[in-house]
């Protein structure tokens, strides 16, 4: 057998290739297992072991390591996945004969309720980006900026995008008779998720706002393919720096930045149509879950909502 061939390094990049073609992972589900496999890696070449030649009890060595280290429940059971799903994966090739990684079991963790803002908090925000773009002595740019902050926050609670979705969605999703956009998501799978009238019509501001900037910086400039472009190398706004300038709308708005993200948005989507009446798995395709279980975690809504119907319309309820 060639030197290197079973090398860490060579089967981290054997096994992203066959996550890639086989379920279709993205760039970022791909970062995160290439960054704990690593880290495995280092650990195990300072035991003087290797994936091909680790045993349980290192694997145990490296778990205790990163409780040393301070990574919380949730960070060690996320590492403890990924090289699970790589000694399988060593296995189902038959570059090893076992799985040291198959009787191991991880922290013990409790799943914690998503953090979702109340319904006055998604307006507030909206309502404080809204005045963002009205703002006096507001320059041609940072009315741009304003236009397009509100066009994110409206199409992301509109939809429930996840922030890479939104980010990269085409300028085609902007037509102006679209009812609905096709959003390509995790494994590269389309789905189907209709738009609103304030999300429509923040689009239309934000292009206009946009047209308005090319006017007058070249009126020759070509237009992006892509609804919210970027100089960078994606060519389009990145999934942090929109992260970053709602954590400063949140703070201005006078909200605790610590509480307010894409994805807490993308949770008071889910939360405030269940609480309204959706069904569950309606609220699993819009979000583009594949299992059902992971839609479940947001119950508790409709847990709350149920137990209000109860006190409120049972005709044996107690009545103050």
């Amino acid at each position: 057998m060639p030197p290197g061939k079973n090398s860490d390094a060579r089967l981290i990049e054997l096994f992203l290739d066959m996550i890639a073609a086989e379920q279709g992972a993205g760039k970022n589900t791909l970062d995160a297992y290439r960054g704990d496999l690593t880290d495995l890696s280092d650990f195990l070449g300072h035991a003087r072991s290797s994936f091909v030649a680790a045993d349980t009890e290192v694997l145990r060595g490296y778990l205790a390591e990163l409780d040393e280290r301070g990574y919380k429940s949730t960070s060690v059971a996320r590492k403890l996945s990924a090289f699970r799903h790589l000694f399988r994966f060593l296995l189902t090739e038959r570059i090893r004969a076992d799985d040291p990684a198959a009787i191991l079991s991880g922290p013990k963790r409790g799943r914690g309720l998503p953090k979702v803002l109340s319904i006055a908090d998604v307006d507030r925000l909206l309502q404080h980006a809204k005045d963002l773009i009205a703002a006096p002595h507001a320059n041609t740019q940072q009315r741009l900026r304003a236009a397009r902050l509100y066009c994110l926050l409206e199409v992301l609670y509109a939809t429930g995008l996840r922030v890479s979705e939104l980010v990269s969605l085409p300028l085609s999703a902007a037509r102006r008779d679209a009812r609905m956009i096709v959003v390509r998501g995790k494994g590269n799978k389309e789905r189907l998720v209709p738009l609103n009238e304030s999300s429509k019509q923040a689009m239309a501001g934000y292009l206009a706002a946009l047209d308005e900037l090319r006017q007058e910086k070249a009126k020759n400039a070509s237009a992006s393919k892509w609804l919210f472009p970027s100089f960078g190398e994606s060519g389009h706004l990145t999934r942090q720096h929109f992260a970053r300038e709602l954590k400063d709308l949140a703070g201005a708005a006078g909200l605790s930045p610590r509480l307010v993200s894409p994805h807490v948005l993308r949770h008071a989507f889910a939360s405030h149509l269940l609480h309204n009446g959706a069904d569950l798995r309606i609220v699993q395709t819009l979000l583009g879950h594949t299992d059902i279980s992971t839609t479940q975690i947001y119950t508790h809504v409709v847990e709350e909502r149920l137990k209000s119907l109860v006190r409120d319309l049972h005709p044996l309820a107690d009545k103050p």
